[in-house]
């Protein structure tokens, strides 16, 4: 086994890592053992009083998420405010080993029940250093393996504070943060740009297709026409086998077996259920969130929703975009008004809503537009999950030790 371990490293219950490398538990790198978060309940978000931070305040890659910010008003909040180099951790459910390290930017936070506070000891530990560990497919392992108990998931502070990590030593831990931090200055900056680009597509749709900013060589008021003399209700069945579609908000009307979370196959005789072409249109059962989904897909779907087809030539990109507009949705909410949540609207409840159309040039026009546009906003991201994967590799390299820095 010894000849297989390269000069100047050694064999660890972690692995192989470099000689000056410690393997330490959580809790001895920390001034406390994992302090559990108030239990009280969220109040409606006022600058008088700190911003609670729940599990559900905490993005996927670890970050603040400042919408739908709530406050704590508790006489007991006071030794649950985060402070510089803090780390929780998620203790329970679908999102338990989830991390958030405490940035001072983000405001004042108390922590809540359902997380467990470590403070990190900076003579011992780089907090950076701590959450990074804390991305690595081996953290990940190992919250898999300690959360597996009969019912919901969890781990409670006396497991996180057994986690054993790969300690380097200080001054390259600093390092090692310092060269993790150009990466994470390259996805911030990513990703703001996405959100620029996508604000201003809001604002291109928000002119475009309310008719208030006109492309050159469009000129004159646009028609108004009620939506059932553009699009019609259509109840063509299918006679023979063909994919299952379902409608979605994030991904419009797609294959069943496309989605992550597997839908329930309806099983035996599927002759009820509607036929939909490419460049049909469905009201969704949210529908009345706006819920009108295009489909690039030909295929069967419940014939519990409304599948509807074109009447007259139309830019299918157009109205898609105009569909998901704050404009239409207004339109929608005020033709609804007496539809409780949770209920799908009816063909006579669309077909009445007054929506524009423009000439079928000037519509193309605006798609192109738009596309373009979406185009843009793709690519950035594309870029944004390329910048992720160099840091996820460049992490696998150096919290391992594979790759020294010079410190």
């Amino acid at each position: 086994m010894k000849n297989n371990i390269p000069q100047g490293y050694k064999a660890t219950p972690l692995g192989i890592i470099p000689q000056e490398w410690e393997v330490r538990r959580l809790g001895d790198l920390c001034c406390n053992q994992g302090d559990y978060g108030i239990n009280a309940p969220a109040v409606a978000y006022s600058n008088d009083l700190p911003t609670y931070l729940r599990i559900t305040d905490i993005s996927d890659d670890g970050k603040f998420i400042i919408d739908n910010k709530a406050s704590v008003n508790s006489p007991n909040s006071e030794s649950y405010h985060l402070k510089e180099g803090d780390i929780v951790f998620a203790r329970t459910g679908a999102t338990v080993g989830k991390t958030y390290l405490y940035d001072p930017a983000d405001g004042d936070l108390v922590f809540a029940g359902f997380l467990i506070r470590f403070s990190p000891n900076e003579q011992k530990i780089v907090p950076y250093y701590l959450k990074t560990y804390t991305n690595t497919a081996a953290y990940w392992y190992w919250v898999k393996i300690i959360s597996q108990r009969s019912g919901q998931p969890g781990i409670n502070a006396a497991e996180y504070s057994s986690l054993q990590l790969p300690v380097p030593p200080l001054a390259e831990q600093k390092k090692i943060a310092e060269v993790l931090g150009v990466w994470d200055k390259a996805i911030e900056k990513q990703s703001q740009l996405i959100e620029q680009l996508t604000l201003r597509k809001r604002g291109l749709m928000q002119q475009l297709l309310t008719g208030k900013k006109r492309l050159p060589g469009f000129s004159g008021e646009w028609r108004k026409e009620k939506a059932g003399s553009i699009f019609e209700n259509s109840s063509v069945r299918s006679n023979k086998l063909e994919p299952l579609l379902s409608a979605t908000q994030e991904y419009g009307v797609v294959p069943r077996d496309m989605l992550e979370t597997r839908v329930t196959m309806p099983s035996g005789n599927l002759s009820s259920f509607k036929r939909v072409d490419i460049g049909d249109f469905v009201i969704s059962l949210r529908s009345f969130e706006g819920g009108i989904e295009y489909s690039k897909y030909s295929g069967i779907i419940s014939p519990a929703y409304t599948v509807l087809k074109k009447k007259h030539n139309v830019n299918d990109i157009f109205y898609k975009a105009y569909f998901k507009s704050h404009e239409f949705i207004q339109r929608l909410a005020i033709a609804v008004i007496g539809i409780r949540d949770g209920k799908q609207i009816s063909y006579s409840d669309f077909c009445y809503i007054r929506i524009p159309l423009p000439s079928f040039e000037e519509q193309t026009a605006i798609a192109e537009v738009l596309t373009a546009a979406d185009r843009e906003i793709e690519l950035a991201q594309q870029k944004l999950e390329l910048l992720r994967q160099q840091k996820r590799g460049l992490m696998q390299q150096l919290l391992t030790g594979k790759k020294r820095v010079k410190y």
